[in-house]
Formats: structure tokens, sequence, C-alpha cells
């Protein structure tokens, strides 16, 4: 009999990093990548680096750029690991003054080297890059950066343009995402729950979708939206001043449209994208299929938003923390022993903090703790199968950093489009170690959890494009209402979910942190997601080859195109069949379920 599940459940410990966020260790790191930012300011200057005169590439400058680039990395190095470990404390406890306070000091602190980062893309992408490449080893070592920066530099506005947009991000872009996250980190919502009234935190609140009780879903959905609701003001507000900076940022610089930035930034071009939305697209009618399949097995005419989650066959299993460990360790295990090690390492260390409590963001996340080669886990466990995959998923992350290790901050930057790769991979390793040996009534779970999630990641992230697209496209004239941005989010559910699901959730725009962050922040989820079915395909095909490649192949997302990665696997990611194909497991999923529902 598993144990209670609220028991016992694992906070991080941040203290193998630095003791404490006002700890001497702390503050002399801190210190010391602000004085490190200072310096690389002056060793820029003494180098020339900003946009050249000039794209001659002799010795000298063969030898300033290896210099730079260096410093560059170093500095970069430290502060991504201050950046995680901050984030970390504001993530899990949104009232944490001290963490709020670091966080917002270190994204002033860090404008000037945002401003010199600009400048190293300028120096570099205004020179002849091919002979830099015939001069350097570090050149040659940072290729793919240094093409990117080629095509940066042509999208660059003035040196002091530059300047004052890295000037007003904390106060702006940063502000608002700030703004957003605060809120729905605090927001505690009233509902009565089986007869008893309950103040709950927003994350405990969307957990109970996933309630067997229908009444108990319905009551859950109907107190967030209405919670959502009182704060649609400030959440629009935010929207607004997030998606009016990109918007008017990216006109500035040149772009076609807000999508091409994203491009580059994910490492794939328009035909890879229009490939991969195609097949999305024709998806469609077969997730439709599946949600009037759940509706049938749930006894209900049609599904409703808040009964997407709910459980199916034998998913009322809860499962401990510890029967959680157990289940991914052998299971890793199944795969290598690498693997295996890494997660217990992870477990042992306490690198994964899974109580959801009040303060504490929603959803889950993996950071990387470059200058220690760690990584940090958050999530909120509630005991499902669902978390249990949602564990899985945030250590492939933990792993693919692992096989990052020994690469510079410039090579392991990588497109979310690939960050996805080895989550996907360990995600599908404990589905397919789940169904195996599972009676119909676990099967049925088992398959609805994985067609749950593919739905998300398919339908629901298309809906979101097409909502941000359509943000965009209207806040090039005006601030949108809260009531707008409610119609523009219906309207995009409708297009994707069709009237396979009524009612919907007029809020997801103001629930989603994604859309106060990165650009498009949704399709690479998708790609991320038949990407990594691509791969285990593979995998599965030929494992002893497939293992021999993964590995080196998980090193190497910073420092190709995603569509050059692939092709090591012989896949062409900009050929709609290979997005079909693997759309075509998530279909033979869906003839199973079927066949199961009956």
């Amino acid at each position: 009999m598993a144990e209670d599940t609220s028991a016992a459940l694992p906070h991080w410990d941040m203290s193998s990093v630095y003791p404490s966020l006002d700890s001497p260790e702390f503050i002399t790191a801190y210190e010391g990548v602000i004085e490190g930012i200072a310096v690389l300011g002056i060793q820029f200057e003494m180098l020339g680096v900003r946009k050249r005169d000039t794209s001659a590439v002799d010795a000298a400058f063969v030898t300033a750029y290896e210099a730079a680039t260096d410093a560059l990395n170093t500095i970069s190095r430290t502060l991504w690991t201050l950046g995680s470990y901050i984030g970390c404390f504001v993530a899990v406890n949104a009232e944490d003054d001290l963490a709020q306070s670091r966080e917002s000091q270190l994204n002033a602190q860090i404008i000037p080297l945002d401003q010199l980062d600009t400048r190293y893309t300028a120096w570099v992408g205004s020179s002849d890059i091919e002979a830099l490449l015939a001069q350097s080893e570090v050149a040659r070592a940072h290729e793919y950066a240094i093409r990117k920066a080629k095509i940066e530099f042509e999208h660059q506005m003035s040196e002091v343009e530059e300047a004052l947009v890295s000037e007003l991000r904390p106060s702006s872009i940063t502000g608002w995402a700030r703004l957003h996250g605060n809120i729905a980190a605090l927001l505690t919502v009233p509902l009565t729950i089986r007869g008893e009234e309950q103040i709950l935190p927003m994350s405990k609140v969307r957990a109970l979708a996933s309630d067997s009780d229908r009444a108990v879903r319905k009551a859950a959905f109907e107190a967030e939206v209405a919670s959502w609701e009182a704060v649609k003001v400030p959440m629009a507000a935010a929207l607004n001043g997030v998606k009016g900076f990109q918007n008017t940022i990216r006109r500035k610089r040149g772009y076609a449209d807000d999508i091409e930035p994203t491009l580059y930034g994910n490492s794939i071009d328009l035909a890879t994208l229009d490939a991969m939305q195609s097949a999305v697209i024709a998806s469609f009618p077969d997730f439709h299929r599946y949600t009037r399949l759940k509706a049938k097995a749930l006894g209900l005419e049609k599904l409703t938003w808040y009964d997407i989650a709910a459980p199916l066959g034998a998913t009322t299993r809860k499962y401990s923390w510890a029967e959680a460990e157990d289940f991914i360790r052998t299971n890793f295990a199944r795969y290598s022993q690498r693997l295996a090690d890494f997660a217990d390492h992870a477990f042992k260390h306490k690198w994964i903090d899974a109580e959801p409590r009040t303060g504490k963001s929603g959803g889950a996340f993996c950071t990387d703790l470059l200058g220690v080669e760690q990584s940090r886990v958050m999530m909120n466990f509630d005991g499902s199968f669902s978390q249990i995959s949602t564990l899985a998923h945030e250590l492939g992350h933990a792993y693919h950093n692992l096989n990052l290790r020994g690469r510079t901050a410039m090579q392991r930057s990588t497109p979310m489009t690939l960050a996805e790769t080895a989550s996907i991979f360990c995600e599908t390793i404990a589905f397919d170690a789940a169904l195996e040996g599972a009676d119909v009534t676990e099967r049925l779970a088992l398959l609805d959890t994985a067609l749950e999630r593919n739905l998300m990641v398919v339908v629901d992230i298309h809906s979101r494009f097409l909502f941000e697209k359509s943000v965009f496209e209207r806040r090039q004239e005006r601030d949108l209402t809260p009531a707008e941005f409610t119609q523009l989010i219906t309207d995009a559910q409708k297009a994707t979910y069709g009237d396979s699901i009524e009612p919907l959730h007029p809020y997801v725009w103001a629930v989603k942190g994604h859309y106060y962050g990165p650009t498009f922040y949704n399709y690479p989820y998708t790609f991320g997601l038949l990407f990594g079915l691509g791969l285990y395909a593979q995998y599965q095909q030929n494992p002893d080859e497939f293992k021999a490649k993964y590995d080196d192949l998980l090193s190497s997302t910073g420092l190709e195109d995603a569509r050059t990665l692939a092709k090591r696997f012989g896949i062409d990611i900009a050929d709609t069949a290979f997005w079909t194909a693997s759309l075509d497991v998530i279909r033979k999923q869906i003839d199973e379920f079927a066949e199961l529902v009956g």
C-alpha cells in the first residue's frame, strides 16, 4: 500500500552551490561577476570589440577574438550559475524578498554585459568569418555561434539603440514578466470540495483537474477561472507590455514578422516549421477522435475542459515519492546504467523540489547550474503517474546538462527545439516501462495519460501559437483589453479543438507564463515531442547503434542547427513525412485506446 503522497516530499538543497543568498560565498561570487563585467568592458575597449569598419582578418584580430571569446565565456559561466541559483529561490517562494531583490539587482547589474555581448556579436558578425574560421581553432570550436552572430549582426540596430534596449529591459519586459509570475504564484483560490470550504494555492487547485470526482474537477475549474478573472486587468497589462516590447524591437531590427527571429533562435528554418505545422494540422481529426472516445469512456456526451485530465482505468493509484524514485531508477537502468546512476545521484543529493505549496510556481522545470555542473528540478508532485512522467521528463533535461559538461557557455546555448530531446526520450522510457505488463484497466489509464500529454503538446500548443500570432498582429496598433485576449484565446482553441471540447478555458492567456517570456515559446515544445518520438523509434529499431551516437548528439546541441544534427540519424526534418511518421506513433495509441474503450 502506497504511503501518503503528501508526506516527506523533497525540497531541494541549494547549499552545494552557495550556502545561502546572504552568505559570504554568494556575496563574493556576486560582487566578483559585477567587477568582472566592468573588467570585460575595459578589455573589450582595448581589443576594439564593436562593429568593424573592415572585415579583414589577420593574426592580430585572431588573437583578439580568442581573448575576447575566452573572457566572455568565463564571465557568462559564473553569471549563468548565479542567475539559476537565485531563480530557484524565487520559483519556490514568491514572497522571498531577499531572492526577489537579488534577482532584480542582478538583472540591473548585467545590463552592461548585454551591451558588451551585442558589441561582440557586431564585432564578429562584421568580420570575414570564413577567414576567421580558417585561422583560429577557437573559432572552429565556436563555428555555429559565429555563423549565428553573422545573421544577428545583419538585424542589429545601432550600438546606441541596442544599448538603450538593454537598459530599458529590466524596467519594461522583465518587470512585466515578474509581475505576471508573482501574481500567479501568490494567487489563492477559495472553493468548496466535498462540503469543505478551503483556500488553496493555484498550483493545488490546478492539480485537482485530475481528481476522479467530476464534481470536484468542475468546482476547481470554476473557482480557478473566477480567480484568473479577478486578476485579468494586471495580467492584460503585463501581456500588453511584454508583447508591445517584443513587437517594437522586432520591427526595429528589420525582421519580416515576429516568427522570423525565433527561427534563428531555435536553430531551424521556415521549411522545417512549415513541414511540422502541416503535419500537426492534419492530425487534428485524430485528436478529436481521442477526445470523443474519452468522453464515451467517462459516460459523457462531450468533454469539457475540466474533463481533459480526468482519470480513466487504474489511474486512481497514487505513488509515494519513494515509489517514484524506485520507478525511475529501475526503468532508466533498462536504457543505460549511466542514466540510472545519474538519476540516483540527483535523488541522493537533493536536486529536486517536489512539494506543492503557496508561493511556489506551478508546473515544472529543470535549470542548469553551469558553474558547479549540477541541475535542479522543480515540480509539484501529486502522486499520479502523470507526475512520474514529469519527473522522468525533467531528469531528462538534467541528463542533457550532464552531457554538455566540458562545453563552453557559448557551446552550451541549446535552442528550445533541441532542449526537449532528452526529456521526451526519458518520458517515453517511463511510459513504455509502465505499459509493459499492465492489465486492461492500467493500459487504458496509461494510454490516456500519454494521449492527454500529446493533446496538450500538439493541439493545445498549436492553439497557443495561433493566439500569440494574433496578439502580435493586433498589438502593433494598440493595447488589447482583457476581453479581447479572452476572445482571441477562445478563437484559437476552437480552431484546434474544433467542437470536441466545450466549454474551453477562457483565461489560458493569463495562466501560461510562456506568453510572458521568449517570443513564440510554444511550437518548440511540439518540435521537441515529435523529434523525441522520432528518435525513440530509431532507438527501438537499433538500440546499440543509437546508444553509440545519442550522448554525443546531446553534447552537440549547441554546435549545429537542428537539421544538421537530425541527419546523424538519417532524419530530414524539413520533410513533412518525418513529422507525419512521429504523429503516426500517436495515431496507433489512439487506435489501441479505441479498442480498449470499446
